[in-house]
């Protein structure tokens, strides 16, 4: 029997079109802008991405850029376990909704959750910053 995940969807409204947060947010180089937990990028080998952060070199892989602004990846931690992080530009009005949903892995306290639940809000909202102020 499989096992499922306790799940939270963090959103943000943008006001960009999805194009152009899509455009924005699949510049892996940039990450380092607003995705604080990921740390900064280091290199880029074949299709995945490692980072520097404060846990040590994470892998990064990410969907390939496709026409639905999906920006799904998949993070392998020094421990060696992935954990898919889902992550949507969908359009809102004229536009955008930011969608990433926070699985609760296996063994996660509720303090820890919710710290992470408050990072990537964070991290969206420097994002939107960021697209709003350009």
């Amino acid at each position: 029997m499989s096992m499922i995940l306790d799940v939270s969807h963090i959103s943000v409204s943008i006001e960009r079109t999805p194009d152009d947060v899509y455009r924005f947010a699949s510049n892996i180089e940039g990450w380092s802008q607003w995705a604080a937990g990921l740390g900064r990028p280091l290199r880029r080998e074949g299709d995945a991405w490692w980072f520097d952060s404060q846990m040590g070199e994470l892998r990064v892989r990410v969907a390939a850029p496709n026409p639905f602004r999906v920006l799904d990846h998949d993070v392998t931690l020094p421990s060696g376990e992935t954990v898919h992080n889902p992550l949507r530009v969908l359009p809102n009005g004229q536009g955008s909704e930011l969608v990433f949903s926070v699985f609760r892995q296996p063994g996660t306290s509720d303090a820890a959750h919710e710290n992470d639940k408050a990072a990537v809000s964070r991290d969206l909202h420097t994002l939107k910053r960021l697209l709003e102020e350009a």
